[in-house]
């Protein structure tokens, strides 16, 4: 494989160079590299829809296990501020709320919730991933832009638009079960939600249907623009490092280039989250209802009771979560898409016994 992407680059660097005049230059260092991370890049864009759906998929999964302690630290931090006095709030620390979780739940509580986290994330990273690929080339398409496939700022802005695509598509699609595990995880004391299943009828005879929806729009906010940045500076970053360093592990520069690009979409997006997780738990347990106004009035009552550090509550855990998680995520696909174009040339399906696969896969 590693023969034939090489043989390629020097073919379509070689035909570049005639192509532009220059007869028969040789093309130097920067545009093999080039050529050859363009090869690379259409080689796992082609590995078909079931792989791809399984790669997104597991990824998904694998990140959000890992980080399951810290995610369940983030949203509670979140929450606070909601039906309590928010003077006592600036007292509790990370170690502080972890040790208690501990004391009080059992180091297992640090995975409630865990069991929805992966029946919602193995669907949406699917599905994130998967439009994310045909949303790209379908903006290779559009007239203008498919004659600068290698324009670095043409690059950036089909990269940003089809995540934040992506980022809806995913969203919409398995929002009732994000619900469902924001509820589950931001019970402490008070188990008043027992189980997925539980959770959703409860929810639906409470709220009714639309209960499931509840907090859809700031989810839909926030997610476009976290997702697009996600994929956008992932991009960017690798495109960079492979050009530079064409030679590096895969596993290093994706788990390096999602860690950052996760700390650049949190940071822009965090307050749009906050407020989705506490327009999640509106009504949650029988509780009052505090935000009344809606997606805007609920920044403004967390302005006014809390300031603006309100809308940063868990922050710090939030960072802790994405660096190794957005990391891991990238990594895991990356590593189970080139698995995939491995076994694919292989012939492994045939292998199997799955011959009648290969036009899908």
């Amino acid at each position: 494989m590693q023969t034939e992407a090489r043989v390629g680059v020097v073919v379509e660097g070689g035909q570049r160079a005639l192509n532009s005049g220059h007869g028969g230059v040789a093309v130097d260092g920067t545009a093999r590299k080039l050529a050859q991370q363009q090869k690379s890049l259409h080689q796992q864009s082609q590995i078909g829809t079931i792989p791809q759906l399984l790669a997104g998929g597991i990824a998904g999964a694998l990140s959000k296990t890992c980080t399951a302690p810290l995610a369940r630290l983030t949203i509670l931090f979140q929450v606070q501020g909601m039906h309590s006095d928010v003077a006592t709030l600036t007292k509790a620390s990370i170690w502080q709320e972890a040790s208690r979780i501990i004391g009080e739940e059992g180091f297992r509580a640090f995975w409630k919730g865990n069991l929805v986290t992966i029946a919602h994330r193995l669907p949406y990273s699917s599905v994130s991933f998967y439009a994310y690929e045909r949303y790209k080339n379908i903006l290779h398409l559009v007239p203008g832009l498919e004659s600068h496939k290698r324009n670095t700022s043409a690059d950036l802005g089909v990269h940003f638009v089809a995540g934040g695509l992506a980022g809806l598509t995913a969203a919409s699609a398995t929002y009732p079960l994000d619900l469902v595990r924001t509820r589950l995880a931001a019970q402490t004391k008070v188990i008043y939600y027992r189980g997925i299943g539980h959770t959703l009828q409860t929810i639906v005879r409470e709220e009714g249907i639309w209960g499931l929806y509840k907090g859809l729009g700031a989810t839909l906010l926030g997610v476009g623009p976290s997702i697009a940045i996600n994929f956008s500076v992932y991009e960017t970053l690798r495109s960079s490092w492979h050009s530079q360093r064409p030679n590096d592990s895969t596993v290093l520069v994706s788990l390096t280039c999602g860690s950052l690009s996760g700390i650049a979409s949190s940071t822009a997006t965090f307050p749009l989250d906050l407020v989705r997780r506490r327009m999640q738990l509106e009504g949650a347990g029988g509780r009052a209802r505090v935000y009344t106004t809606g997606l805007f009035g609920t920044f403004r009552h967390i302005i006014r009771t809390e300031g603006l550090r309100g809308l940063y509550r868990g922050i710090l855990p939030e960072y802790y979560k994405v660096v190794p998680g957005v990391g891991i995520c990238f990594m895991t696909y990356e590593t189970l898409k080139n698995a995939f174009i491995s076994y694919r040339s292989l012939n492994t399906w045939h292998f199997l016994g799955f011959s009648n696969w290969g036009k899908i896969l």
